[in-house]
Parts: structure tokens; sequence; C-alpha cells
């Protein structure tokens, strides 16, 4: 479905709507397409109410149920998603109610739905007039904005830290910055940051990191033409330092685009022998090289199924291998509500499967002696805890390599889970291979 013809801010952010929710379209795909027809504050407005109605989809789902008789089907399906908007608008943000519900209404008729603006403007009044927005559920799969198998999926793993969960994954992500110790300090990025009046906080557990304050376009940020920082969570800034790659090895870091934990990598041991940075997309990798060539560093960059060596390998073995393993991201959903909705409970056995798959072929390309991390941005422990420990009970020649002293093999590795620290969910594992 193409975008409305004609340019509307509403029209434009329920078509985002209905492309991830009824279409399955990643919500960085097709807010790209959007934004690019409207002004920067237009393009932030539209992020921000599109992403607002992710986080709190159940909620304003319930509110139409109780206010539109019957669903809309067929080319009108897309008008449930403008009224959706229309509600998040007036219970959420900062939008006054005149302008939520008259300029929604007009945005209707761009979006197919001439006939039904009567409709759309009674529904939006009723939901005023019966004052829906000061009536929240009090079911808590609701209140959590996400969908019920993944609340009963974390909520089962983590009874005692859901509250925080739950808050940490509903909050907007702070902005973290790795410096580039090859083109600048930190000290030296401070002091720019300062010079430039944007605040900032430094972080006491990541020697590289700066974490913002006052959010801008990254663009214009100090140094960013200069290869100064990157865009980078707290919780993936720890791959490389739990890598400790050395001067003079071998790397292979796998499913690497769009290449923040290999440039990390290469710019804490400039002295690589060689590393092979795997991806079987085309499209991220070529991301990738932009990135690498705006900080001023290489890799050999593959393209290939990381599940099947023989297609890639030439055979000799990797001293150290970073394996970030494709997952279901539930760690990252601060950073992309979507996923709570494009991720399905079906998708996990199916990614837990590739996940194995790719971290048994990995392991025969590792020398004798050498280190593997097993990283993931998921919080379910089926991608994490158990497939390491599953790994270690069938692979005699692989231990493991606390994190921290209170690991086990049968609860391996570090979890780290949204919110906590500031960072991302992710989980880490270290492997050494006898």
């Amino acid at each position: 479905m193409k975008l409305p013809a004609r340019v509307d801010l509403r029209a434009d952010t329920a078509w985002v709507i209905f492309q991830v929710l009824e279409q399955g379209k990643s919500s960085r795909e097709v807010l790209a397409l959007a934004q690019a027809r409207h002004s920067k504050q237009d393009s932030a407005w539209l992020q921000e109410m599109a992403m607002g109605v992710f986080r709190h989809l159940p909620q304003l789902q319930l509110w139409l149920r109780e206010l539109l008789n019957q669903p809309l089907k067929g080319s009108k399906k897309i008008l449930e998603h403008l009224i959706l908007l229309g509600f998040y608008q007036q219970a959420y943000s900062r939008v006054s109610d005149h302008a939520a519900v008259s300029a929604t209404v007009n945005a209707a008729e761009l979006l197919g739905g001439k006939g039904l603006k009567g409709l759309i403007n009674a529904v939006l009044r009723n939901f005023q007039r019966k004052q829906l927005a000061q009536q929240l559920s009090e079911d808590p799969i609701i209140r959590s904005g996400l969908p019920k198998w993944l609340y009963k999926r974390i909520a089962s793993a983590y009874p005692e830290q859901l509250d925080s969960i739950l808050a940490g994954m509903n909050q907007p992500a702070p902005i973290w910055l790795r410096v580039n110790q090859q083109q600048c300090t930190k000290q030296a990025y401070c002091a720019a940051l300062a010079a430039a009046n944007i605040r900032f906080s430094e972080s006491q557990s990541h020697p590289d990191a700066v974490i913002l304050i006052d959010r801008a376009p990254i663009t214009s940020l100090p140094g960013y033409d200069e290869g100064w920082f990157s865009v980078q969570d707290g919780a993936a800034q720890l791959a490389a330092p739990l890598l400790e790659a050395q001067a003079g090895e071998r790397v292979l870091d796998c499913c690497a685009a769009p290449g923040g934990k290999t440039a990390h990598i290469l710019e804490r041991t400039p002295g690589l022998n060689h590393l092979i940075a795997l991806d079987s997309e085309a499209s991220r990798l070529k991301r990738m090289t932009e990135n690498l060539t705006r900080l001023q560093l290489s890799a050999e960059l593959v393209c290939a199924d990381a599940a099947a060596p023989e297609n890639w390998w030439d055979g000799n073995l990797f001293d150290r291998i970073l394996l970030d393993a494709p997952c279901s991201a539930t760690g990252v959903i601060r950073r992309h509500p979507d996923i709570r909705w494009l991720r399905k409970a079906a998708d996990i056995e199916t990614l837990e499967t590739l996940q194995y798959r790719i971290f048994t072929q990995l392991w025969r390309t590792l020398k004798p002696g050498g280190t593997l991390v097993y990283a993931t941005c998921s919080i379910l422990p089926n991608e994490n805890t158990r497939q390491v420990s599953r790994f270690l009970s069938e692979h005699s020649d692989a231990s493991l390599m606390p994190i921290y002293q209170e690991e086990t093999p049968e609860r391996p590795g570090r979890q780290i889970l949204p919110g906590e620290q500031q960072m991302d969910g992710f989980y880490y594992a270290r492997l050494l291979k006898s």
C-alpha cells in the first residue's frame, strides 16, 4: 500500500502504524518513507506518535472495542489505526483535544475514508465525553503494553523483577555514545560536547562511553564526520571488552551488521592480524561499510550464512569469535516498540533452533584455547542461559569462562535487564575451547 497521495502528518502516521501492525513491516523501514515527506519537527512528531501507539496498543484497542460497534474491514481497516492515533493524542500526548479530533478526522479523507468522517468524529468525541483517558484498565497485561504471550513468558522467568522490567521496556531509551579512541580521547570528546552546550553524563562502568542528556540530531554532534564517536547502547559496548581480542589474533564477528561491535573491537585492538565481519544481509553490510569508513576503520566483510561455514570459511581457525546471535530482540523493545507486535510466540522456537545451529557450526572454526562470546539482545532464558547450558552439556571441549563469580554451567552468563544501569536488555556468556 502506497503512502497517501497528499502529504498529511496524521494520515502518514496512521499509514506507518497500519504497515507495522497489519502488514508486518519494520517501523524503521516505513518510518523512513513517511518522514522523508516532512520537516524535521514534524518527522519527530510522527515518530513519537507512532511509537507511542505501539507502546500503549492494548489499552488503545480496548477503548476502540468499546466505542466502535463493528470493526472496519478491507481497505477501511487503516481508519481504525487513525482512530488509535486520535486516542493516543488525547490520552498520552500534549496535543490539544480540539486538534487531536479535527485534524485526525480531516486525515480520514486522504486514507479513503471520506464517507466515514462522521463516524470517526463521533468515536473521538465520545472518547472525550466519556473521559476514557482517565479510565485505564487494571488488567496487568493490558497495562504492560505487551502481547499476552510475551507478558506471560517474562512474568514466568522474572517474577520478582517483572515490574522493573516492564518499566524499563516502556521508558524511552537514552542515547549512549562510544568514543572512538583511535580518533579522539574521551576527555577531549567530553570537552567538545561541553563547548557545544550539549549536556551529558559519563558512565563509570564504561570507559569509552558518554550518555547524552540533551537530545540532538546525531549528525550534528561534534566530530560526527571525523569519526570521533558511534551511537551504541551501554549493553552492546560490553561485547568487545568481554571478547578481549589481542594484537596478532584472528577474530570473527558473526551476525555483525550494522557493525558497532566490530568497530569497537578494532578501536580497542588496532594490532589485530585479521578480523572477518560476517552477516547474511548485503544491505546491512553496505551500511556497515559506511559506518566503518566514517570511523576510519577496516575489516573483511563477508556476506554469507553463518550456519554454513563450508561456504565462506577458508579453514584457518579463529582465536576469538563473537557470536551476536539472531534473536527475539526482546531486550531492546524500549528502543524499538514495534518489536512487541512484529514478533510472534512461534518465532521463538525457530530462533532457538537457528541460534544453536550457528553456535555449533562456529565452534568448529575456533582454535583449541580460543574464546567464544555468545550474545543476544534478548531477555528470554530459552535464547540465553538454556542455550549455553545445553551447549556446555553437549560439548566436552567447552567450558565456561565466568563473567562474574556466581556463574555455573546450569546458570551461565550475565543477563542484563532493560533499564539496568540505563542499558538495554542483553545477554552474554563466554566459553573456552579446551
